[in-house]
């Protein structure tokens, strides 16, 4: 018979799972002792299964956030809460070292660039630490993280090069001492280190790994007492350091971009994207660790000319989160990072060369702190899930199989222990859009055998999805013998018992829940019901001993249904569009690594909620319109006072303890000032054309041999930038020569990074520009020389755009010693010897003057090394002029205006300056923007694809005065106009979070020595 048959199938394949295991069996007690940390802390311990932080199993899930992307301090926790909300238990940060010794043997980590706020920020949300601090991080930065100074370091980068490693000493001396202190063995929140990052890849003729590099690392940090575990990432699974090479770590870990970053085409998964093989790969390489996955995609990088970081959500969807983060669970990932969390903001040129300013990537959490993705809804169901699964963690990991399901085109990743089991279903295709009907095998401890659906009808996986169903899964005294249905969370309080389940639209579900009989509840008929919504199935027939539960979910939002079982037990049955509105809040206590006993549904965001006495609960939260508030779980059974933000809400309480409540909605009302309207002053930023120009004071580009050992110069003097301090921003150049009198073209090639450009003038005459393209990362002008007059002195201006140094991925290659500058030039009628160069960047170059932006947030022009950027310029003599309209030849003119803004208090208003998408009239323009001193936007219309970028409260300023500095470089005849600029207001929340501390701000003052 075809059932008998179908169970045997199921008999031959439960063996397997039982017979077979791809980890060592579960233990639910501490680890061995020989797991222990070496460094003999017993607060951070593991097993082949997960990590336990002090005897208790935690499955650490993270997202990565960059403190140095977001420059208000303040901001961070807000950042942080919101994780926390979704259900995240873990942040993991790069530090980056281009920020904190920006000239070598000076380290500097205060104002913005401290970390010590951000890791009580992280403990204050209740959110561990994994700290990855290099020295390399890669993270699109620029450099890689790397100084631009490492340059001039001779020998290979990320080796036992002893001029390298020297380099390194004090940075990681240093940084080491910030996160040893607040580590979790030092009362912090830091529960992992990651030294160096993706380390695997060489260049012929270099060994990889190199144990001895490696090593030396590990000492340094080491030297620094760092005590808590160490893990590695690989870019791939090649198992060159792990915790038994010669030089290694104490916990495995590899990265995964499985999907890739076509962000062009959005709806297209590539074709075997769902990695397969990592369980059988990591069982080989890390047997006694857990698998750990310290980089996971959850979003894209875009480069400049691509579709921008929206195409990226579009692809790494909240439909990518169901397939990809299941699997990864499926095969055991307990030590789980997600990359990005949040974005934030390339400002003041810490991006690398391929990007542009906004680093959005597309995450759950948008550049502006917003939360409107459903994707991070998506991952708020799934971190939540853990929190009441403890099983998981143990449950042993088993390979795919066809042999759980009825249908081929379904595969089933089942996770066990001897009770508890877990069914990690997808489609065998991974990518189908297609919707495909299933029924499921399950083996239960006590029923045995069982095909789900019982009752009738099937289960089904709509377009891109998986499920993780369960069977013997204990919530609290009450038990399921098994759930189709996704579980989102439950608790158990002294009068009840709440459950939270969830499905997708048009699906069919099943549950099965153990009769339980004790004193006189537990079989009456009355004590199963259907409390809320349209009547499910519920069938008690039979000497089953369970009660089964079906029903339909249809694509209303609002189609739930609740059922009471076994008398005081009540399932929440949801449309899974209706799960994102619930929340498990933090408590709101400081160091509190848990979650509340509390289940409500809400709006936008519950940041917290927790209880005061025993008849008082106290929400904290923001909402975006007015929000229907219930407390299904968790409030006093005599709640007295219910607040939401510190205001009282009137409130009903149902029998059962149900309390609903309505908080308001008033839109504000937010009175922006016109840029077309302000009052804006104007300086022409390119002084150098005037023939009266001094540049004394520049530096002489006099290297007769470049300290790069990377990529010689092949001009007389090295025109290399970095050769000379000038790591960040534009570049000026400053040829001076002795005509001949027949000149008749100048040709000159320069390198400034994807998508740079670059001008040319001889003397106050335009010779040309290369406006640069998105692949471009050299380019040459070839320009007519007019004539000339024989013995008189003549000099050449050149500006560059330097869009970040390249990061130093593969070891030997050297990339990030690629250089910025003039490679080479051509003057018939004359040597190269016969122009006499100058140089200058940024003010001081290394010697940066701007403490508190750091060094890398200005560049080469006139109006930045003056310091016209700053807040309060000397501006009241400037000629009147408006950069909308822009500027009518080639050059360079720096605009500035000052207003105030006084937006309402207790909102979250995220502002952004919108430009066109394409350029004004005229011709090719670069644009940077600079808000109360920090440059928070290159706008490179013709090359794209950003024309908005968002400026977070605390660099400007909601209620007060603000500056806004802007250059306008036209690089064509007939110049250039922006075309327009206004501001761009995204969605408005009544927020709970609290004030927002300015970033400091330091106001102009005259530079000493500016030229």
């Amino acid at each position: 018979m075809l059932l008998p048959k179908m169970f045997q199938l199921l008999s031959v394949a439960l063996s397997i799972v039982t017979g077979i295991h791809a980890r060592a069996p579960s233990t639910d007690g501490p680890p061995p002792a020989h797991l222990l940390n070496p460094r003999k802390q017993d607060i951070v311990t593991w097993d082949d299964h997960s990590l336990f932080v002090n005897d208790e199993r935690l499955m650490v899930f993270s997202g990565e956030v960059h403190p140095f992307r977001m420059p208000v301090q303040s901001l961070w926790l807000d950042v942080l809460q919101k994780m926390k909300a979704a259900g995240y238990n873990t942040v993991s940060i790069y530090v980056m070292w281009a920020l904190l010794e920006g000239k070598p043997g000076q380290f500097r980590s205060e104002g913005i660039f401290d970390y010590k706020p951000f890791f009580d920020a992280a403990q204050k949300a209740g959110l561990y630490v994994i700290a990855r601090p290099g020295p390399y991080i890669n993270a699109e930065a620029t450099g890689g993280g790397f100084p631009g100074w490492l340059t001039r370091t001779p020998g290979a980068l990320r080796t036992n090069s002893e001029d390298y490693i020297e380099a390194t000493d004090l940075y990681t001396k240093s940084i080491g001492k910030v996160i040893a202190d607040s580590q979790i063995t030092n009362g912090g929140p830091i529960l992992l280190f990651q030294p160096e990052n993706e380390y695997q890849h060489a260049m012929p003729g270099y060994d990889m790994p190199s144990f001895p590099y490696w090593q030396t690392v590990l000492d340094q940090y080491r030297n620094a007492s760092i005590a808590v575990p160490y893990i590695n990432n690989e870019s791939f699974m090649a198992g060159y350091i792990t915790a038994h090479t010669p030089a290694n770590v104490d916990i495995y870990g590899f990265d995964g971009y499985p999907l890739g970053f076509d962000c062009e085409n959005p709806s297209v998964w590539p074709a075997n994207g769902l990695p397969t093989d990592w369980l059988e790969r990591n069982h080989r390489i890390a047997p006694d660790t857990p698998l750990t996955i310290p980089e996971f995609q959850g979003g894209g990088f875009q480069q400049w000319g691509q579709a921008g970081f929206e195409n990226c959500a579009l692809l790494l969807n909240m439909e990518f989160e169901r397939v990809l983060y299941k699997n990864n669970y499926a095969i055991g990932a307990t030590i789980f990072n997600i990359y990005m969390t949040f974005g934030g903001t390339n400002w003041g040129n810490l991006g690398h060369a391929d990007g542009f300013t906004s680093y959005d990537y597309g995450a759950q959490i948008t550049e502006e702190r917003q939360i409107w993705r459903e994707k991070y809804s998506e991952v708020k169901l799934q971190a939540n899930f853990f929190h009441v699964s403890p099983a998981f963690l143990g449950a042993d990991r088993h390979n795919p199989s066809l042999a759980f399901t009825n249908n081929a085109a379904i595969t089933v990743t089942p996770a066990t222990t001897n009770t508890t089991k877990f069914y990690i279903s997808r489609h065998t295709k991974y990518d189908t859009i297609e919707s495909v009907p299933y029924k499921l095998k399950i083996a239960t401890v006590k029923h045995g055998d069982i095909e789900v659906p019982q009752l009738g009808g099937t289960l089904n996986l709509n377009r891109r999805d998986s499920k993780i169903h369960v069977s013997d899964y204990p919530v609290g005294n009450e038990y399921l013998v098994y759930s189709s249905a996704e579980v989102f969370t439950w608790k158990k309080y002294s009068d009840k018992t709440v459950l939270v389940l969830y499905g997708g639209p048009d699906e069919h579900h099943e549950i099965a829940v153990e009769n339980r009989r004790r004193g006189l509840v537990g079989d009456r008929e009355e004590d199963f019901e259907t409390v809320q919504g349209e009547e499910v199935k519920m069938d008690r027939s039979g000497d089953r001993g369970y009660t089964i539960i079906s029903w339909d979910i249809s694509s209303d939002v609002k189609d739930r249904k609740v059922v009471r079982v076994n008398g005081n037990f009540y399932v929440y049955l949801l449309n899974r569009n209706e799960a994102y509105n619930f929340w498990v809040p933090h408590t709101g206590l400081d160091s509190d690594y848990g979650t509340s006993d509390i289940i409500l549904k809400a709006g936008y965001l519950i940041r917290s909620a927790h209880l005061s006495g025993r008849s008082e609960l106290n929400i904290v939260g923001d909402v975006n319109a007015t929000t229907p508030i219930e407390i299904i779980g968790g409030a006093p059974a005599r709640l007295q006072t219910l607040r939401f933000n510190g205001k009282s809400l009137k409130f009903k309480q149902s029998s059962v303890g149900v309390v609903t409540a309505s908080v308001e909605f008033k839109a504000p009302k937010i009175t922006l000032p016109k840029f077309s309207e302000m009052k804006w002053r104007k300086i022409d930023s390119l002084p150098e054309l005037d023939p009266e120009y001094d540049d004394s004071k520049w530096v002489d580009a006099d290297l007769v041999v470049s300290p790069n050992d990377a990529f010689p110069s092949t001009t007389p003097t090295s025109l290399y930038t970095s050769d000379y301090g000038f790591n960040a921003g534009s570049a000026l150049f400053r040829g001076h020569f002795t005509a001949s009198g027949e000149e008749t073209t100048f040709n000159v090639t320069l390198q400034g990074g994807r998508a740079f450009g670059a001008s040319v003038w001889l003397g106050s005459t335009f010779l040309g520009s290369s406006t640069g393209g998105p692949q471009g990362h050299f380019g040459s002008i070839v320009a007519d020389v007019p004539e000339l007059k024989k013995g008189e002195e003549y000099i050449f201006t050149i500006v560059m755009d330097h869009m970040g140094l390249n990061g130093n991925y593969v070891v030997g290659e050297e990339i990030l010693k690629v250089p910025r500058g003039i490679l080479a030039y051509d003057f018939p009628s004359h040597d190269a010897s016969d122009i006499t160069w100058k140089i200058t960047g940024n003010f001081g170059g290394e010697d940066y003057v701007d403490i508190a932006r750091g060094p890398l947030n200005e560049g080469g022009m006139f109006a930045e090394r003056q310091g016209f950027h700053l807040p309060s310029p000397p501006s009241s003599k400037w000629a009147t002029g408006n950069p909308i309209e822009g500027i009518t030849k080639p050059g360079i003119t720096f605009y500035t205006t000052t207003f105030d803004l006084s937006l309402p208090k207790g909102y979250d208003i995220p502002l952004a300056i919108q430009f066109p998408p394409s350029p004004g009239q005229g011709g090719a323009v670069r644009v940077q923007i600079f808000v109360n001193g920090y440059q928070y936007g290159k706008y490179v219309p013709h090359i794209g694809p950003q024309a908005r970028f968002p400026i977070p409260e605390g660099v400007i300023n909601h209620h007060g005065r603000n500056t806004i500095g802007i250059t306008v470089w036209a690089m064509e005849e007939g110049g250039a106009s922006l075309g327009g600029m206004e501001w761009d207001v995204r969605m408005p929340t009544i927020t709970g979070f609290g004030d927002i501390k300015l970033s400091p701000a330091p106001k102009w003052k005259e530079r000493k020595g500016a030229y």
